[in-house]
């Protein structure tokens, strides 16, 4: 059985250009909102951000040169958002190892 961590890595190792990485920051959430608005009848908004994001989806894998991973298998319309997230975090933590590392390098000193 294949682990969630063999799912990211495939999926983080097809997903390597920065501005693939980008559109994807920006669509999968869009994705997720626009199922949401769908179900709570705001269908107007739903559906021009669920298209909209597939859009920039696709648009980052021509960038990229390859075929969204979903076509491997549906498990990746789960495995999307999860990297998403871990992406976004892993953005967010850096500048603050980078400070805690000047902090600590200054109290050194």
């Amino acid at each position: 059985m294949v682990s969630l961590n063999q799912y990211m890595s495939q999926y983080d190792h097809e997903h390597t250009n920065p501005w693939n990485k980008v559109l994807h920051g920006i669509g999968i959430p869009m994705i997720l909102a626009g199922i949401v608005l769908l179900a709570l009848t705001h269908w107007r908004i739903g559906l021009s951000l669920f298209i909209g994001g597939w859009i920039l989806l696709f648009a980052g894998h021509r960038i990229e040169g390859n075929k969204p991973a979903f076509f491997q298998g549906v498990v990746y319309f789960l495995v999307g958002p999860v990297w998403i997230a871990k992406e976004i975090k892993d953005s967010c933590a850096a500048p603050l190892r980078l400070l805690s590392r000047r902090t600590h390098d200054r109290s050194d000193s």
